[in-house]
């Protein structure tokens, strides 16, 4: 076993290296770092842009640069930005976006998931539970870019109906927000609605089907007829012994989902 576990690590500490490798290289020749002063007018002494090219170690061959970042990723330095700033607690703050839009994503899609999933297994067949299949089956299939340009093209077209900015779309805040906390608060909660509906509607149709399956499993139980044989109503039935049954496997696989998505992502 212990050898086993070592073999393992081994893979995953090499394949770990080959994916930060290739990345670097391939990062290193496709982008400019120092665009933001090449494209300056007017255009700064070629001495300026030679000498910012020597503190971000450009002027040295890719395997180099890549083992100066390594040596300083082992210890937390991830290095500084073209404008000065370290990239640790730029990466810190897209972390928490990333944290903040997957906790609140995944808790409303999980809960209305689950709703929505039992309300269609309890009413199967009915008009109520095909529209609920056709709309799951449609976010599904449909790319998660795609559900967020189309939420983004309806947050405009509500901004210019109602004649007020009342969904923001680009970036975690507005710049310069006075008027205390509470603009503060109002103001990211513009901004993190669309993201959050992309995600809650992406969770809502997976879970919704998942539900759906794992209630019509339970329907069809014996215990559920017992329960009713013993004088319970449908709706206690249902909700005290059939849905929590449901929720079991549902549990399951939501620690899987939140885990292993790869939607989740540093945004």
């Amino acid at each position: 076993m212990t050898r086993f576990l070592a073999r393992r690590l081994l893979n995953y500490l090499f394949l770990l290296f080959l994916a930060s490798f290739l990345t670097f290289t391939l990062t290193s020749y496709t982008f400019t770092p120092l665009n933001s002063l090449l494209q300056r007018n007017p255009r700064p002494p070629q001495a300026v842009i030679d000498a910012k090219a020597a503190e971000l170690d450009l002027d040295k061959p890719v395997p180099l640069r890549y083992a100066h970042w390594v040596s300083g990723a082992v210890r937390g330095d991830f290095g500084t930005t073209v404008g000065g700033q370290p990239v640790s607690e730029e990466l810190w703050r897209r972390i928490g976006v990333s944290l903040r839009l997957l906790v609140i994503g995944s808790v409303l899609g999980t809960v209305i998931g689950v709703v929505v999933g039992a309300w269609g297994a309890i009413r199967q067949y009915r008009l109520s539970d095909r529209v609920i299949t056709v709309l799951s089956l449609l976010i599904i299939s449909t790319p998660s870019f795609v559900i967020a340009n189309l939420l983004i093209l309806a947050a405009l077209r509500v901004n210019s109906v109602l004649g007020i900015q009342l969904f923001e779309y680009t970036g975690e805040t507005s710049p310069n927000v006075a008027g205390g906390v509470w603009n503060q608060f109002v103001d990211r909660l513009q901004h993190l609605v669309l993201p959050t509906l992309t995600l809650a509607l992406m969770a809502i149709a997976g879970y919704s089907r998942y539900q759906r399956n794992a209630m019509l499993d339970v329907l069809g139980q014996d215990f559920i007829r017992t329960a009713r044989a013993k004088g319970l109503t449908r709706r206690q039935a249902l909700f005290k012994h059939g849905l929590r049954t449901a929720l079991i496997p549902m549990a399951t696989l939501f620690v899987i989902y939140a885990i292993l998505d790869p939607r989740v992502r540093v945004t």
